[in-house]
């Protein structure tokens, strides 16, 4: 679970979704589980309740005991391009995007994904999880990061007007019971798409909260 791990998985979603972007996607049909409003990715208009969140602009975080929290910046473009949570020996990274009110775009960027990682000798394969399909990839490590291979679990939520992507790594992607747990986190996550015009693709902007670290040591969340 390394900050490299987190900057090769957020390349290669943003390559995916401009890729996708350019051609017509296998298939952009919405992909959600039939319980999403109900029971999360949430959208700003579905919050349940007046519950606590860690507001980082377009997403708010939920907090628990023994999550950590860290922002990803890309210091070429001085600004923040990633949330990652730390919890139960496993690393959730978060990003969200604008996408069109009728269709989604988690079926062509998962493929773009598979394409991208293919390119760098990965292996990838689709299983159906809580959330719909998702994408397993398993990426070979140079022998000066300590050979063997990394693996990897991309999950996405078509929402309103929105995807939200995560990656999982560290423990989830092997022990169910874990996942379950990481899971949990994922259903918490409210999306703050706003009202103004944004084309498909596009990152939504994530602000930084005092106490809360850039790409290095974790944070109590």
């Amino acid at each position: 679970m390394t900050d490299e791990t987190a900057t090769d998985a957020t390349d290669a979603t943003e390559v995916a979704l401009r890729d996708a972007a350019e051609e017509l996607p296998i298939d952009d049909a919405k992909s959600a589980p039939a319980d999403r409003a109900a029971s999360g990715p949430f959208d700003l208009t579905e919050v349940p309740g007046m519950r606590p969140y860690v507001d980082l602009g377009g997403i708010k975080i939920a907090p628990r005991e023994g999550l950590q929290m860290r922002l990803e910046v890309d210091e070429r473009a001085k600004r923040v391009v990633a949330v990652t949570l730390e919890y139960s020996e496993s690393l959730l990274q978060l990003q969200a995007f604008s996408a069109p009110k009728t269709t989604g775009l988690w079926h062509g960027v998962r493929r773009e994904i598979a394409q991208q990682l293919a390119a760098q000798n990965a292996q990838a394969r689709e299983e159906d999880g809580e959330f719909g399909p998702e994408l397993v990839t398993m990426t070979p490590l140079p022998a000066e990061q300590g050979g063997g291979v990394r693996v990897a679990r991309f999950i996405g939520v078509d929402g309103p007007r929105w995807l939200l992507r995560g990656v999982v790594m560290g423990r989830a992607t092997e022990d169910a019971q874990v996942r379950a747990r990481v899971n949990e986190l994922f259903r918490e996550v409210v999306v703050v798409r706003g009202d103004q015009p944004m084309p498909p693709s596009e990152l939504l902007p994530l602000t930084m909260p005092t106490g809360v670290p850039q790409t290095g040591g974790p944070a109590e969340a």
